[in-house]
């Protein structure tokens, strides 16, 4: 099914406690677990985004060729992207009334986020050296992998994009997400944020899938934007994308 706002998921649930009859108490569950499934999904993509946010504003200290000591533990970073995800979303992360469930994957999350900042620590102090290639779009990547070993038989999380867009392999849009950024995503009257959400069938589980768009921001042009074909800081050939421009996005799977 096409996500919908929560209001909407939450208005059929009151419609169908309250009429009853016209509803069966497998769809009430249905629409319950579409919710629930929906707000972890953005939970989890909401502190990815907030950790990628600080480990990009980070660059100028991570790149300091005369700084051996950073300081900049796994610890201090998830702290941060806490504090970010708080200001962001209007709520903290780790709230009382999580279920047991999406209390494990969110520590899932912050656990993989330490493991990767941690076990890079000689790389990000190592002295005399200028860029280290420990840029968001990496971090990302690393922290979804780890975040697989640990909760992989609960729920996956990816960061994927259109297939022109894609730079590492381990980025290119399975066939359901390949539909979706083509179909949906990238279409005209796709409202800008929208997510995308359906209950399919995933390495033969039933599973709750959801697409989250990211686009391109100021911030993003740098290594993104114009001209197109140039080098960027990674020598990696410039898309000549514009603010705005569909860029990614982030793929959860959450198992039933």
């Amino acid at each position: 099914m096409e996500a919908s706002t929560s209001f909407g998921l939450r208005a059929l649930l009151k419609l169908a406690l309250v009429i009853g009859l016209g509803f069966g108490s497998s769809v009430i569950q249905a629409a319950a677990d579409v919710e629930a499934d929906s707000a972890i999904g953005n939970k989890l993509a909401d502190m990815l985004r907030a950790s990628r946010s600080v480990v990009s504003a980070s660059q100028p200290l991570i790149n300091d060729a005369a700084i051996g000591d950073k300081s900049f533990t796994g610890v201090k970073l998830v702290r941060e992207a806490e504090s970010i995800y708080a200001e962001r979303v209007g709520s903290q992360l780790m709230v009382d009334d999580l279920s047991a469930r999406d209390r494990r994957l969110l520590d899932a999350q912050r656990q993989a986020i330490r493991l990767v900042v941690d076990s890079h620590q000689d790389e990000i102090n190592r002295p005399g050296v200028g860029f280290k290639g420990f840029i968001p779009a990496v971090f990302a990547r690393l922290v979804n992998e780890e975040f697989v070993t640990i909760a992989g038989a609960e729920a996956r999380i990816r960061v994927t994009a259109p297939s022109a867009l894609v730079r590492n392999r381990k980025a290119r849009p399975d066939p359901w997400e390949k539909n979706v950024i083509e179909t949906r995503l990238l279409a005209s009257d796709w409202p800008a944020g929208k997510s995308f959400t359906e209950e399919v069938e995933f390495e033969g589980r039933p599973a709750f899938r959801m697409l989250l768009p990211e686009y391109y921001r100021e911030s993003c042009l740098a290594c993104h934007g114009a001209p197109k074909g140039e080098a960027d800081i990674t020598n990696y050939p410039k898309e000549g994308g514009k603010v705005g421009d569909l860029a990614g996005a982030i793929s959860i799977v959450i198992f039933r």
